[in-house]
């Protein structure tokens, strides 16, 4: 019985030390924890701004794409513009009433009739 005793208060201990080993701080003064410009270690916060401005620009692109884009009736609407923020009221824009399951939309000073469920542009009015 001793000896169990023994034996468990050992375990207990190794397990103690090795618990405090594993809870100190995780950072070192050698900077693994953080980002350098030194040789051999990642800029982080450098690839971060990389990155933000690779989606700036693909975005600022695909922006002037879509606003360069013709209506022509028949087309498809883009998903992009299929948002409420494009939506418009008829009555207040005067515009021809719309049929059923038609919706008109403002896209760069234009206003396109687009039928709802095939999203297909039915007619554009310009301003």
């Amino acid at each position: 019985m001793k000896k169990i005793l023994t034996a468990l208060a050992l375990s207990f201990s190794a397990l103690m030390v090795s618990s405090i080993a594993n809870a100190g701080p995780q950072n070192d003064d050698r900077g693994y924890d953080r980002p350098h410009d030194k040789k051999g270690y990642r800029n982080f916060k450098q690839e971060d701004d990389d990155i933000q401005e690779q989606r700036r620009e693909r975005e600022e692109r695909g922006v002037r794409r879509l606003q360069q884009h013709r209506w022509q009736p028949g087309y498809v609407m883009p998903q992009h513009y299929r948002g409420d923020g494009y939506k418009v009221d008829y009555r207040e824009s005067n515009l021809p009433k719309p049929s059923r399951n038609q919706q008109w939309y403002k896209i760069n000073n234009d206003f396109i009739l687009v039928d709802s469920d095939s999203n297909n542009i039915v007619r554009i009015q310009g301003m």
